[in-house]
């Protein structure tokens, strides 16, 4: 197998969002998102500037921490005290906007990293997409379900020919 860097694999079409996007808009962004050759859409979007530098990133998991009621956070049961007025509650974040939830900084990449030290960061960094960058410039993203399709496609392929 020829050595694969962070360029051969990363996606060039990928989602970006303002910092003062609603909420709702990344939301839509998400639901809306294209599925990739390896099956799977992106759960997160990254976080571009007015002058295109990379300043966060939004994913599903950002979005449901801070939707839910705060007193979760110090529950230590599961329990269904809001399940039925989950529309009121979900209508106080109307007005949110994206870099109140983003996360930042992010992890990012060269387009040179080898496919295995994306593995190592990725799963150290518990991390489900890195940018790749040159300099300031976002080239693309380097999803962990692309790099499990392409590391595994290719280990399949090489046994199967055993």
């Amino acid at each position: 197998m020829k050595e694969i860097h962070a360029r051969d694999i990363m996606v060039q079409d990928y989602g970006k969002i303002r910092p003062e996007a609603s909420v709702r808009e990344a939301v839509r962004m998400i639901f809306q998102g294209k599925v990739r050759e390896s099956g799977y859409k992106p759960f997160g979007i990254l976080v571009i500037d007015e002058i295109d530098r990379l300043v966060g990133m939004v994913s599903m998991h950002d979005i449901l921490y801070h939707l839910r009621p705060p007193y979760l956070n110090y529950a230590f049961d599961s329990f269904h005290v809001w399940e039925e007025d989950i529309d009121q509650h979900l209508a106080q974040f109307n007005d949110l906007k994206v870099e109140q939830i983003m996360s930042a900084p992010v992890i990012t990449v060269t387009p040179e990293v080898p496919l295995m030290t994306l593995v190592d960061l990725m799963v150290k960094k518990r991390a489900r997409r890195l940018p790749v960058l040159e300099g300031e410039k976002v080239l693309g993203v380097v999803y962990l379900s692309d790099v499990f399709f392409h590391l595994c496609k290719s280990w399949l392929d090489a046994s199967d020919m055993l």
